[in-house]
């Protein structure tokens, strides 16, 4: 973890996290668990990013949110205990980018529980963040 933070870049990490934030509620609306966790899985990530990005870190192209949160622990330790949420959620990403490996999505309902969690991950990352 190298480098000097860019606050610009950050800014864009936030912005597109909120944006992926605001599809996995249109997706969950539809009834679309799988495509919500797809989309939470991303939201998670870019703030992760963008906290990493802040604190120094250089950008690895990295979608394991567990392997990602490693990283933020050295930075904060007391995020550890989100560890259980970022290998659940992580999950997400690959049953849909990787069809035909024989796991099934996440439903609805069990986004919507992932949802609380998350939250409480991103201020935690970000405690300015506004969520809708």
């Amino acid at each position: 973890m190298t480098g000097e933070p860019e606050e610009a870049n950050v800014g864009e990490w936030r912005r597109v996290a909120r944006q992926d934030w605001h599809r996995l509620h249109v997706l969950l609306a539809d009834g679309d668990g799988e495509g919500a966790g797809f989309f939470l899985q991303q939201a998670v990530e870019k703030f992760l990013k963008g906290f990493l990005i802040k604190s120094g870190w250089r950008l690895k192209k990295i979608h394991t949110l567990h392997s990602l949160l490693d990283d933020a622990v050295r930075v904060d330790p007391a995020l550890a205990d989100l560890r259980p949420l970022c290998e659940r959620v992580s999950g997400y990403y690959v049953v849909d980018r990787y069809p035909g490996l024989g796991a099934e999505g996440p439903d609805v309902a069990q986004v919507t529980r992932d949802i609380g969690e998350a939250r409480q991950l991103i201020l935690r990352l970000f405690p300015d963040e506004h969520l809708d």
